[in-house]
């Protein structure tokens, strides 16, 4: 089919008509791309007309253009409307992540993943253990006196029997994950072929590596690698007593295992003395470290035994023996992390391990000795600080489950009296529920401004303030208020990472609350 169409055309004063024909034609710019795909060839049929090849499978698949993505309601605003949540609802529900959003106590496996992503280092590390092969020999000096002998062996019996000690040095991050991967498969292993003493040894080396902080940047990382290690041996000795706890039922003669909730007077005297012996070993490791984290890494065996409430404000008050802060506030963490497995009543021993740390924190966390080992490392203070969020807000999130509003202002009065409270105000945020902190927003803005600078990143404080307002609303009349002074701060921000950090938060609450 064909169409004729005239126009006059005017050119520079001279008029002529000018005549078009229009024809059908099979290629224009506009037709969309068909792909004929056959089992020996693939056809694409190009704009010009011309064709390419090459080998594939078969049927046509026609490629959409961009605006016709548009009419099929394919296009990005069109998914918007069709997705269940809004944008913004969205990033609600994922920063409200970060925060306890009822009122128990977040599972610790939701935690590792994003301290291992977040606490990292590119400096090399090193490992020592004689359960590994591969490393460079370790030459123990000869020792003089009688005492330097005695003093030696002790230590060699507290975890080198098995061989000679190696170190491996120059590890990188992967590398060392890798090594401890394979400390763990080493004790399962010796478990499983009865080389109980063996497993303990690997477990009291683990606990060993927890003493250093050498990259001090990596430490919640290796604390999270350690503890699984130990959280496997807990589980293995437990799990081995009650094998041998089996009893016989009165009036029956048939062994019948304990049931989950068993008490101590239903666990055979010889499944008894088995544990003790276990309690008995441990007691008798020389360092402070290894000793009390092999011992809470098996807490959960004292159910065959007594209660656990004195065996928990021992453990508590012997941390207190740790004299690097950092390494002492991780292993209150991991008193607190295995004390919520356990079925004691009492949790006055979480408290206690907060208020330990409080009542140091000055004097410890900010000593010149700390500060020379940061210079030493090129470590400054607020990245340091920020080491002990992981920790702390486990501890302090076991106090804050389920407690009144009191217990809020009980300890937001103890933190206050302390100098550098930057990092004390973030867990309180972080662990108290939302609706409490929500209710001081003007408050904790007014003891976020009075921060100082040198410590805890101030940013910081502010993102965690918007996304509790995120969880809770403050009182109607101090909205503006709120919004007002923390976008002052805001505004105020140099570096785009942090503008962002805070801005993401408090866009929302703005939006949420104001036309």
């Amino acid at each position: 089919m064909s169409c004729e169409w005239s126009s006059w055309h005017r050119d520079y004063g001279s008029e002529r008509q000018m005549h078009f024909v229009w024809e059908e034609v099979s290629e224009h710019p506009l037709k969309p791309l068909v792909v004929t795909m056959t089992e020996s060839r693939v056809t694409k049929r190009t704009l010009g007309g011309s064709t390419a090849s090459s080998t594939g499978s078969s049927t046509p698949t026609p490629t959409l253009d961009p605006l016709g993505a548009a009419l099929d309601g394919s296009d990005p605003l069109s998914q918007f409307v069709r997705q269940e949540m809004d944008p913004l609802s969205k990033m609600a529900a994922d920063l409200s992540k970060d925060l306890i959003a009822d009122d128990g106590i977040e599972p610790w496996a939701l935690r590792k993943s994003a301290i291992l992503s977040k606490f990292t280092t590119s400096e090399k590390l090193s490992i020592v253990t004689s359960f590994l092969s591969g490393g460079e020999k370790v030459v123990v000096k000869a020792q003089s006196s009688m005492v330097d002998k005695v003093k030696n062996r002790l230590e060699q019996l507290d975890d080198f029997e098995e061989g000679s000690v190696r170190q491996m040095l120059d590890l990188s991050q992967q590398e060392y994950a890798g090594r401890i991967e394979q400390l763990n498969q080493e004790l399962v292993q010796a478990w499983h072929t009865d080389q109980r003493v063996r497993a303990l040894k690997i477990a009291i080396q683990c606990s060993k590596l927890l003493v250093d902080t050498t990259v001090i940047q990596f430490y919640p990382s290796k604390f999270v690698l350690i503890t699984d290690i130990l959280d496997i041996f807990g589980k293995l000795v437990y799990e081995r007593l009650r094998t041998k706890a089996e009893y016989y039922v009165q009036g029956s003669k048939v062994c019948t295992p304990l049931p989950e909730n068993f008490t101590p007077d239903m666990v055979p005297e010889s499944a008894k003395e088995t544990c003790r012996n276990w309690f008995y070993k441990i007691a008798s490791i020389r360092e402070l470290v290894p000793r009390l984290y092999v011992e809470m890494a098996i807490l959960k065996s004292y159910s065959f035994l007594t209660e656990f409430s004195q065996a928990l404000l021992r453990l508590t008050r012997m941390i207190r023996g740790i004299g690097d802060p950092l390494v002492a506030v991780y292993a209150r963490c991991y008193l607190c992390r295995v004390g919520v497995t356990v079925p004691s009543g009492d949790k006055e021993y979480v408290k206690e391990n907060f208020y330990d740390f409080l009542a140091s924190y000055n004097q410890q966390v900010f000593s010149a000795g700390i500060r020379s080992e940061l210079g030493r490392q090129k470590v400054d203070l607020s990245t340091y600080l920020t080491l002990y969020t992981p920790a702390l807000d486990w501890i302090l999130q076991s106090v804050a489950a389920n407690a009144p509003e009191r217990l809020l202002v009980e300890i937001l009065a103890r933190c206050k009296e302390k100098n550098n409270s930057a990092l004390l105000l973030n867990t309180i945020m972080a662990a108290f529920k939302p609706a409490y902190i929500a209710s001081r927003a003007l408050q904790f803005i007014e003891l976020i401004s009075a921060c100082d600078e040198e410590g805890f990143p101030q940013y910081l404080l502010f993102r965690t303030l918007g996304l509790c307002l995120a969880l809770a609303d403050p009182p109607t009349d101090q909205r503006l208020q709120v919004l007002n002074d923390v976008w002052r701060v805001v505004t105020k921000l140099y570096d785009p990472a942090q503008y962002i950090s805070c801005g993401e938060v408090w866009v929302q609450f703005a939006v949420r609350h104001f036309s």
